[in-house]
């Protein structure tokens, strides 16, 4: 996607020192001080970094959320405010929503190996409470990465310019 944005004129509609959160679909960038940069790939000196996925997975069996919330460790259940299960892991650093139709997401994972794992180690916990939870349909869902595009970037001149992918409320 390329965007002309006036780095000169910021004003009403510009978002603060021109960082900008992306899907997965537009390109996701950021600027990575840990390594130096391979301006081949990136002419722009601009390195792309995620910083949440969302992953679907089908445990493929009927589950007993509150049997799990009451024996599963870092698990919480409250049927009357959301119909699943929260659990949550320290490595990846990542939360999983578990229902009891067996369909499990996952979020908070920075890569989507890391995804995967977390994934598979809710899916190993449900499995130690005694269900035959399988690992089916594993599905990366949505990707969100940053930049810092190094200038301020004019929303509403953007959102004009691409009314085609802009929703502005």
């Amino acid at each position: 996607m390329s965007v002309a944005v006036d780095p000169v004129a910021a004003g009403p509609g510009t978002s603060g020192g021109g960082a900008m959160r992306v899907g997965a679909g537009a390109g996701a960038a950021a600027m990575d001080g840990a390594r130096p940069v391979d301006l081949a790939r990136h002419p722009s000196g601009i390195v792309p970094a995620l910083q949440n996925i969302v992953s679907t997975v089908n445990l493929d069996c009927q589950l007993d959320l509150k049997m799990i919330a009451l024996q599963a460790r870092n698990a919480e259940y409250n049927p009357k405010r959301f119909a699943a299960v929260i659990m949550r892991i320290r490595e990846p650093k990542t939360t999983a929503l578990v229902f009891a139709s067996g369909k499990m997401v996952c979020t908070g994972a920075k890569s989507e190996e890391h995804s995967k794992l977390a994934a598979r180690k809710y899916a190993r916990i449900i499995q130690k409470l005694g269900y035959p939870a399988k690992f089916k349909d594993f599905k990366i869902q949505n990707m969100v990465g940053s930049c810092d595009v190094k200038f301020p970037i004019r929303l509403e001149g953007l959102a004009y310019s691409h009314g085609a992918f802009s929703n502005v409320s």
